[in-house]
């Protein structure tokens, strides 16, 4: 039985079932220690390699195409705007899993910061190099990256998940980060009614590139040692709920899992074999019934059910 990418325990117990676009099975198992959810078996290095091939990123220069990647553009620059009033000028910025660099792009659009990335090599991280005034690293954070308390806000946004080494991690953040500082954190819900509802259809599970998903509660406790408080904890959320319920009603039908995600990614090759009638017949279903679900997250949201959550800590 693998140990819990988290803490490392071998207290696994069995949840349920779930499969990769790759047709490969695994188990999902939640640790009796820190109740984190986690893939069982553990994707190998090799594996991952090809789940975070080019498709995963996008085809073309932006990851989605036409209103999407727009609709997505407008909640990060609202996202920007209100961190950058919190920290106030000259504050020296890290976004973990930078990705296109746009979150970054726009900080320094709208303030008056110190920008630092750190992405996987890739297609995203290719983009990212090419925004000016971000101080880009292609790897991953470890140790001596920052000076001890060196920087005012730290940002992960649907990064945590897919980290290797959360623990050590956090405990890197929680040292380089000034007191005062803020460490912003957003990721699944997997005590959200979706993540319930669905089990291992449900979108935001994400195998095999989400290797843990840990509880909002659990977070906060673990955080708490480390010597943060929660200054914020929202729940809905427009930009990645209703998908959830959307996509993941289409995977418990025959389709492929993400088919429509996949499509709107403009990942050509997953899509063969697919009419494009059924293609645009689930494209046309996204955009008609999104209201409904957007009036569903905010039900969920209300109950602290919603698909995903954000946070904010502060460094006291």
């Amino acid at each position: 039985m693998p140990t819990c990418p988290f803490c490392q325990a071998d207290k696994g117990v069995l949840q349920y079932h779930t499969t990769d676009i790759y047709g490969s099975d695994f188990d999902i198992l939640r640790c009796s220690a820190c109740h984190s959810f986690y893939l069982s078996p553990q994707p190998t290095a090799d594996y991952l390699n090809e789940a975070y091939s080019s498709s995963y990123y996008g085809e073309g220069e932006q990851k989605f195409k036409g209103f999407i990647q727009k609709g997505i553009h407008y909640f990060i620059a609202r996202r920007a705007r209100r961190l950058n009033q919190m920290i106030g000028p000259d504050a020296k910025v890290l976004d973990i899993g930078c990705g296109s660099g746009y979150f970054l792009k726009s900080m320094l659009d709208t303030g008056s910061i110190e920008a630092h990335g750190i992405e996987l090599p890739g297609k995203s991280a290719e983009r990212a190099s090419k925004v000016p005034g971000i101080n880009l690293k292609i790897g991953k954070l470890e140790k001596g990256d920052f000076p001890t308390e060196s920087l005012d806000m730290v940002t992960m946004f649907h990064v945590f998940e897919h980290l290797d080494q959360p623990a050590q991690t956090l405990e890197t953040i929680s040292k380089i980060l000034k007191k005062g500082g803020y460490l912003y954190l957003s990721c699944p819900n997997v005590a959200s009614w979706q993540s319930r509802l669905f089990k291992g259809n449900w979108f935001h599970l994400d195998p095999p590139r989400h290797l843990f998903l840990m509880p909002p509660a659990a977070i906060k406790e673990h955080l708490e040692k480390l010597g943060f408080t929660t200054v914020k904890e929202k729940y809905f959320n427009p930009k990645y709920n209703p998908y959830g319920y959307q996509q993941s009603l289409l995977n418990r039908t025959r389709l492929k899992r993400d088919l429509l995600f996949e499509h709107l990614k403009g990942n050509t090759t997953y899509a063969n074999g697919t009419s494009k009638a059924s293609l645009f017949l689930q494209s046309a279903s996204f955009k008609l019934s999104f209201p409904l679900f957007l009036l569903a997250d905010l039900t969920a949201s209300a109950f602290k059910r919603s698909a995903t959550v954000e946070f904010i800590f502060k460094k006291v």
